[in-house]
């Protein structure tokens, strides 16, 4: 992780740490590297060795929890900030992102949180299922 984030500098790729172990994150995983990137992403399991390898100091048991976004010069995304962010990283979905990072969007922002967080609730993902490892095996590749 980059020492400390500089003000005002630009996004040149994004680090989206996901939860492994939730179909929900996996599928929108699979989603968002078939988008066009503005800014290229790079998808690591939340809590996985890569992980704490390339950020040693983050707290790696909230990324399982709640996605997380690094940006490469240290900026650190989280929530509802962090899915902002992922599509504000894309082609077609910029626009969008803008418009959720405003006051308009910001309920429809909360209403997807909340869906995704009790999606997760009910399916039995995220922190406290199998064995706490971000287990991704082959289920988070993209096939070719």
């Amino acid at each position: 992780m980059a020492s400390q984030p500089r003000p005002n500098a630009p996004i040149a790729s994004l680090t989206v740490l996901y939860d492994a172990n939730c179909s929900l994150c996996v599928h929108l995983r699979h989603w968002l590297k078939g988008q066009p990137q503005l800014v290229p992403l790079r998808l690591v399991p939340a809590g996985s060795v890569e992980a704490q390898r390339l950020f040693p100091e983050l707290d790696h048991a909230r990324t399982q929890r709640e996605i997380t976004v690094i940006g490469d010069q240290g900026q650190i995304f989280s929530g509802s900030a962090a899915w902002i962010v992922c599509l504000w990283a894309l082609a077609e979905h910029r626009p969008k992102a803008h418009w959720l990072a405003t006051p308009s969007g910001a309920p429809f922002v909360r209403g997807t949180m909340l869906a995704a967080a009790k999606y997760r609730e009910l399916s039995g993902a995220g922190p406290g299922t199998g064995s706490g490892q971000a287990a991704c095996d082959d289920q988070c590749e993209l096939p070719g």
